[in-house]
């Protein structure tokens, strides 16, 4: 419960304008993690390795799995600074996703226009509108899907079922520290 509270509350504000009663950053927005941080948005959701695991399995069990693929591989193709590699992995990512025979082909909108000529003059954001459309797509369909899931609310139940027992163990210690001393 309180999880969601922080949760709405980091919507509302920016987590810069969050802070504890003294002034300081609220500790407690900053360990927002798991499925409670993958629950505020899709974007968080893919910040997290274990998050794009489990959003990844989801996508496989919906045939949708190439969503996810293709924006992941957008995102380090941007990183790569390298004309040979951007090159090379431009192609990749062509005829993975994007051309007519491509095994995990995506479905965006201008994709017919695409042919291999774009791949001789590569640029970071060549692939950014496509990107975007998927990103999208994810974001209106499968990600509302995701979170309603029994994957999703399997591993958030484990994960509170851990928190909980964690945090009886914590109070166990305390209150035997107290009555030791």
């Amino acid at each position: 419960m309180f999880n969601r509270a922080v949760s709405r509350l980091s919507r509302k504000r920016p987590p810069s304008d969050i802070h504890d009663g003294d002034g300081t950053p609220s500790s407690s927005h900053q360990n927002v993690k798991g499925t409670a941080k993958w629950a505020t948005s899709l974007e968080s959701l893919l910040e997290d390795p274990e998050g794009i695991k489990r959003f990844r399995e989801f996508l496989k069990k919906e045939f949708s799995e190439e969503n996810v693929l293709f924006w992941l591989a957008c995102e380090d193709f941007k990183k790569i600074q390298d004309k040979k590699q951007m090159q090379e992995k431009a192609k990749d990512i062509y005829m993975t996703f994007l051309s007519s025979k491509a095994s995990s082909q995506v479905n965006v909108e201008g994709q017919s226009r695409l042919n291999e000529k774009i791949l001789e003059e590569p640029h970071p954001l060549m692939f950014q509108k496509l990107q975007d459309q998927i990103f999208n797509l994810m974001k209106y369909d499968s990600y509302s899907r995701f979170l309603k899931s029994d994957l999703f609310l399997k591993h958030k139940r484990t994960e509170e079922e851990e928190e909980d027992a964690s945090d009886s163990q914590t109070v166990a210690k305390r209150a035997s520290r107290i009555y030791n001393t």
